[in-house]
């Protein structure tokens, strides 16, 4: 997957509010984003339910975490484990779900906790491909070693 993470419109949203973000139209631009790379690996559980295990890393340019000054650009890597609650079951061609997990960071030698919330959509390409996109709310659990940020994400998913 392809993956864009943005501190700024979450901070954003913390410091003034949804509405007024979505009032006065202060979204950050692709300039702002972290940009980056994910492995997924994604198990049905049920017809309605996967799991989902994600491995992502970008390089994440100043995220200001809470009491730690960090300046320039470091790798982040992010590991979580997530529940996809899907609308329809296994065999739609268009699948919408929520997402809802744990996971862990690092940000240069700093470890972190993170929930991530979201919801995607998937589109059966194949009988054995699938394109995913997501959005995801990332929640720190460790807010001294993470910051709240979105991640959307883009992918192709195949059998193997």
């Amino acid at each position: 997957s392809f993956i864009m993470n943005d501190y700024a419109t979450a901070q954003r949203i913390r410091t003034a509010s949804l509405s007024s973000v979505l009032r006065e139209k202060q979204f950050a631009k692709s300039e702002d984003f972290s940009y980056g790379f994910a492995v997924k690996y994604i198990k049905g559980l049920t017809p309605h339910v996967d799991f989902s295990a994600t491995l992502g890393a970008s390089f994440a340019a100043d995220p200001k975490f809470a009491g730690r000054e960090t300046t320039g650009e470091s790798a982040l890597l992010e590991l979580d484990a997530s529940g996809h609650f899907k609308m329809f079951s296994e065999t739609a061609t268009f699948n919408p779900y929520l997402i809802a997990g744990v996971g862990i960071s690092k940000f240069t030698n700093v470890y972190g906790a993170i929930v991530p919330l979201g919801g995607g959509l998937k589109l059966k390409i194949y009988d054995e491909a699938e394109i995913h996109t997501q959005l995801q709310y990332r929640i720190p659990v460790t807010p001294e070693t993470n910051n709240y940020h979105f991640q959307f994400s883009f992918g192709i998913s195949g059998l193997f």
